[in-house]
C-alpha cells in the first residue's frame, strides 16, 4: 500500500503568507502535527522571491518592482531569485530520517523531482533530469534563477522548464519551486540590475536559448487548475504516495498569519 501524505491547495497567496506557510508546514511537521505534506499555490500579484543567503543590493533593481507592481520577499530557502507569476508552485515538507529520502541533498532532489517529471509527462511534455557538472554551475552562476538549471532540475532540449530550492531545518526537509506556464521576460529583467542597457538586452536576448514554459512548448494557454490536475497525480505517481486532503484549523491560519505579518511581510534585509 502506498504511504498516504497530506495535501493542501492554498491557491493564491500573497507573497508573504505564502512564505509563512510553507515554513509553518515545516513547523508543524517537526512537531508531529501533520504528515508528510505537498502544497500547491500561486501568487496573487507577481513576486520576487530571493534566496535566503542571496545580496540584494548590487543586484536587484527596486525601483522597478515598485514599478510593475511585484511584491519582494526572502525565502527560507537558498538559490537565485525567482520572479512567481503565472506559474504553479508547490512545497514538500517531510522528515530527513524518512526511508525514501536520501542523506544527499542532490539525491532528494532527484527523488522529490520525479512528481515534477511525471507531471510534466501529463501534460505531454517529455521533460528529462538536468546533469549539469560543477563547473558549468560556477561558470554559469546567476542572480536570475531561470538562466541556469542545477542538478535534476527539468529540461526539455538544453532549456530550463523549473526551478527548485530545498532546506533542512528541525530534522524536516522542506522543498518548493517553480513550475511557470509562460515567463514574463521584459519584467523578469527590468526587476535586476546590469552594468548597462546594453549588457541588459544582450543577456534578455539570450535567455530563449536557457528557458522555457510550459504554454510555449505545448502552444496552448494553461491554467491554474489544469497544473493542479497534472502534477497532483504526477507527484502521487512519482513519490509513489496517496494523498489525504488537509485541512487547518483557525489556529494554523492564524499562526501563519502571525508569522507572514512578522517575519516576511517586514523590511527584508537586502
Amino acid at each position: 500500500m502506498p504511504e498516504e501524505w497530506g495535501f493542501l491547495n492554498t491557491g493564491h497567496l500573497d507573497a508573504a503568507t505564502n512564505m509563512a506557510m510553507d515554513e509553518a508546514l515545516l513547523n508543524w511537521h517537526s512537531k508531529g502535527e501533520i504528515p508528510p505534506t505537498l502544497r500547491f499555490y500561486g501568487w496573487v500579484a507577481p513576486s520576487l522571491s530571493l534566496g535566503h543567503f542571496q545580496k540584494a543590493d548590487k543586484r536587484i533593481d527596486f525601483a522597478a518592482v515598485n514599478q510593475h507592481g511585484c511584491e519582494f520577499v526572502r525565502r527560507l530557502t537558498g538559490g537565485s531569485a525567482v520572479l512567481h507569476d503565472d506559474e504553479l508552485t508547490y512545497s514538500i515538507v517531510v522528515t530527513e530520517d524518512h526511508p525514501s529520502i536520501p542523506k544527499s541533498v542532490r539525491e532528494a532532489y532527484h527523488i522529490l523531482t520525479k512528481g515534477i517529471l511525471e507531471g510534466y509527462r501529463n501534460l505531454g511534455i517529455h521533460a528529462d533530469y538536468a546533469y549539469p557538472s560543477r563547473k558549468e554551475i560556477i561558470k554559469d552562476r546567476s542572480a536570475v534563477c531561470f538562466e541556469q538549471a542545477t542538478y535534476y532540475e527539468m529540461v526539455i532540449d538544453g532549456k530550463k522548464l523549473s526551478g527548485n530550492a530545498q532546506t533542512r531545518k528541525k530534522g524536516v526537509l522542506l522543498q518548493h519551486g517553480s513550475i511557470p506556464m509562460s515567463i514574463d521576460e521584459n519584467m523578469l529583467f527590468d526587476l535586476f540590475l546590469f552594468p548597462s542597457e546594453r549588457v541588459k538586452e544582450r543577456q534578455r536576448n539570450a535567455f530563449s536559448d536557457k528557458a522555457i514554459a510550459i504554454n510555449q512548448i505545448t502552444d496552448k494557454k494553461h491554467t491554474y487548475a489544469m497544473l493542479t490536475e497534472a502534477f497532483y497525480h504526477g507527484f502521487q505517481t512519482g513519490l509513489d504516495v496517496e494523498f489525504k486532503p488537509l485541512t487547518l484549523t483557525n489556529e494554523q491560519w492564524a499562526e501563519v498569519n502571525q508569522l507572514a505579518k512578522s517575519k516576511y511581510a517586514a523590511k527584508v534585509t537586502i
